[in-house]
């Protein structure tokens, strides 16, 4: 058995169990959901097609993980104009686990996703007594601010008079 589904405004082959990528979807990892716009489902030789979807088919999916596609580079350019503009784009993605596909709109009871073990319970807090409280250290001590002095500007000398080039004369 296998159908067609639509998400992120594309279409899907989906069997059970399958794993597909599609467009980042707002869902937790190890979430189960539903996809519910199913335009076909194929059953051995009986094929139900939708206009525009199947009434009541259902898809059940798992989300795996989150992650991010390969980075494509988009180069943009104008001739004669010397424009040139480089960009580069990572798309959003989540990876799906097919779980089941019911045509009638009935899905089976999902396994739910590993359910976290409660964690052990913690000892009991140490009473304060065993505690050092923070009073018996010795405060560190900050270092006096120093006083900033106001510059004064710099004298300014005289320029120095160059020696004369020129020749004389009398030589």
């Amino acid at each position: 058995m296998y159908a067609v589904v639509k998400t992120g405004g594309k279409q899907y082959k989906v069997a059970k169990d399958d794993k597909i990528v599609v467009d980042r979807l707002e869902a937790e990892a190890g979430s189960n959901l539903v996809l519910d716009q199913v335009l076909m489902v194929a059953n051995g030789d009986q094929v139900d097609v939708g206009a525009p979807t199947v009434k009541d088919a259902v898809v059940g999916a798992t989300v795996l993980r989150h992650t991010r596609g390969d980075k494509i580079m988009v180069f943009r350019r104008k001739r004669r104009k010397n424009f040139r503009r480089i960009r580069g784009h990572r798309q959003d993605l989540t990876l799906l686990q097919i779980t089941d596909i019911a045509p009638d709109g009935k899905l089976k009871a999902a396994k739910p996703a590993e359910a976290k073990k409660p964690a052990a319970e913690k000892p009991a807090a140490k009473p304060a007594e065993a505690k050092k409280p923070a009073a018996d250290k010795p405060a560190a001590k900050k270092a006096p601010a120093k006083a900033t002095e106001a510059k004064k500007p710099a004298a300014k000398k005289a320029p120095a008079k160059k020696a004369s080039t020129s020749k004389s004369k009398d030589a």
